[in-house]
């Protein structure tokens, strides 16, 4: 923990040189005094402006990397409307397997003999 440059044990020494120079009573009321203008201090528009400003500028990296990213974003999607739909490949498991055998060729109209209900083949004039 730092204030202003000044670390934990540093503090602790400063404290105690006060405390031997002002003595008990008056370190009392310079505490008080201390905390009254400190809490003025936090509660003023200045300080608020200042813890304002503090964290925008500690979230300032972390917005442009968003937008930078909403920005490649957009190019992509215009990218993607501009090649058009990726073409979707098969599934290994809807792949037709090797011992998968087309069916025959349809007959064509001229090869086929009208049948009766029976399932008799009809003779036709010419033949």
């Amino acid at each position: 923990m730092e204030i202003f440059g000044i670390g934990a044990s540093e503090l602790v020494f400063i404290i105690l040189i006060a405390i031997i120079v002002m003595g008990p009573q008056q370190m009392k009321e310079a505490g008080k005094t201390i905390g009254h203008w400190m809490n003025r201090l936090s509660n003023s528009e200045i300080w608020k402006l200042v813890r304002e400003t503090s964290n925008e500028i500690s979230n300032l990296p972390r917005k442009w990397m968003r937008e930078a990213n909403m920005e490649l974003w957009e190019t992509e999607q215009e990218l993607q409307k501009t090649i058009g739909p990726p073409q979707k490949k098969p599934l290994l498991s809807q792949s037709k397997p090797k011992s998968f055998q087309q069916p025959p060729p349809a007959a064509t109209v001229e090869d086929a003999k009208p049948a009766n209900e029976t399932g008799e083949e009809l003779s036709t004039p010419n033949d």
